[in-house]
């Protein structure tokens, strides 16, 4: 392992173990048809310093880019269409507390870089991709993620409400259609034994990563809170959560959870949430629980939020260190 793999997995390694407990904060209203706080309250001093480390610099409009991950080696930097938009939800924010002219333009520079780099196709609507590659995953980049669809919706229709532009609404809407889609025919679904599933991370066989998974589901139901009506948001979510209600304990060690059931022959049959998706697991699943009240949430947040102690994150790391091994990363 080169000595710069192994400086940047040490320190990812100890910023994982000084990880807050209670690091997100979700709001009281995750109802409301005017879509003010996001599900977790993002600030932007912790998107740039803890939750997104890779945003490096800014472009004149105050957009994030991404310094490539460790090993991606043919590129530096990169617009990350998830990180841009935590980013902007994080301005949002800001936004809500202050009211102020400067920080709704800011705000609203987000919902413009969204517009402004959709792929806009008549089959399947539109869609952000990241033009970066996927080593983990052999995906030669670029590539469509649900987690990104989630995050332009998210941005674009705060920037509606906010703005009264129709345009955003329009692609708001078109953003849903590649949730009707296979991953294979350009979309971001792959069809499971359990359902179907909203890949973060797209590729020749399913990753099911589950923190993407249930962060693509709040952005549709950012949709459903505005137009309650809509059929194919709601079947969407629908189907999702039913996915999740069946492969959920797929997920569960026993003593950790997992980060996602990728089956290639290439990755690693275990690959153990870090303890940061951990937390990440059970903040999410609480929030779905709030949102659905089917207790298969509750009772996984729990049962995650019992096994987050020292002795189940050392053994957890056995296994990651394995994993990474497998994937080239150490």
């Amino acid at each position: 392992m080169s000595l710069k793999k192994k400086l940047f997995m040490l320190q990812k390694l100890r910023d994982d173990f000084l990880a807050p407990k209670n690091r997100f904060t979700i709001p009281r209203d995750l109802t409301s048809t005017e879509l003010r706080h996001y599900y977790f309250i993002f600030q932007e001093k912790n998107v740039i310093n803890k939750d997104q480390k890779l945003i490096s610099k800014f472009d004149d409009n105050g957009i994030p880019i991404n310094k490539t991950y460790i090993d991606v080696t043919d590129q530096d930097y990169v617009y990350f269409p998830i990180s841009i938009g935590q980013m902007g939800l994080a301005v949002y924010h800001t936004w809500l507390q202050t009211d102020s002219e400067t920080d709704k333009v800011r705000f609203l520079n987000f919902a413009e870089w969204f517009k402004d780099n959709a792929e806009i196709t008549a089959e399947l609507g539109a869609r952000w991709l990241t033009d970066v590659p996927l080593p983990q995953y052999k995906n030669p980049g670029p590539w469509q993620s649900a987690f990104a669809q989630s995050r332009a919706i998210s941005i674009l229709l705060r920037g509606y409400q906010l703005a009264g532009d129709l345009k955003y609404l329009e692609l708001a809407e078109q953003a849903l259609i590649p949730f009707t889609y296979s991953v294979e025919e350009g979309g971001v679904t792959s069809y499971t034994e359990w359902g179907p599933f909203y890949e973060e991370y797209t590729a020749s066989v399913p990753t099911l990563v589950l923190n993407g998974m249930i962060f693509s589901l709040f952005g549709v139901y950012d949709f459903i809170r505005v137009f309650p009506e809509n059929i194919n948001a709601k079947n969407i979510f629908k189907t999702g959560i039913e996915t999740l209600e069946k492969i959920l304990p797929q997920y569960d060690l026993g003593f950790w959870s997992r980060y996602n059931l990728c089956k290639a022959d290439w990755y690693p049959n275990i690959d153990p949430a870090t303890i940061r998706y951990q937390r990440l697991h059970i903040a999410q699943l609480k929030v779905l629980h709030r949102l659905t009240g089917k207790e298969i949430f509750r009772t996984y947040w729990q049962k995650f939020r019992k096994q987050d102690n020292l002795p189940s994150a050392l053994r957890m790391y056995q296994l990651k260190f394995k994993a990474l091994k497998k994937i080239g990363r150490l």
